[in-house]
């Protein structure tokens, strides 16, 4: 795996996780792949989870790390948030490396 700006990129014949769905929105992964902490680092969180691009940008733009923290403590669903909601069925018939602008929630 090569490391470059936050995202990791994975050779074809490294590629064993690829074959996982995203972590949030369940569609195949593309190319590029980032890795999310679905308890936070700052929180204590060591596990990651792989997630498409654009998948990650919308948790951070939906949630700060406290929502974070207590959507893994409480075993909350993300998708129980509207916006996050509308999100994952927007995006469920993109292609696997579609990309977009992310706007923070307001």
């Amino acid at each position: 795996m090569r490391k470059h700006r936050g995202w990791k990129e994975e050779a074809p014949e490294t590629a064993v996780r690829a074959e996982e769905p995203c972590w949030l929105c369940s569609r195949p992964l593309g190319r590029r792949i980032e890795w999310h902490h679905p308890l936070p680092k700052s929180r204590g969180g060591r596990d990651t989870v792989p997630v498409h691009p654009i998948c990650h940008r919308t948790i951070h733009a939906c949630f700060s790390n406290v929502d974070l923290e207590r959507h893994a403590r409480d075993e909350l669903p993300l998708a129980s948030n509207p916006d996050l909601a509308r999100f994952l069925k927007w995006i469920a018939g993109k292609p696997p490396d579609f990309h977009a602008p992310t706007r923070r929630v307001r």
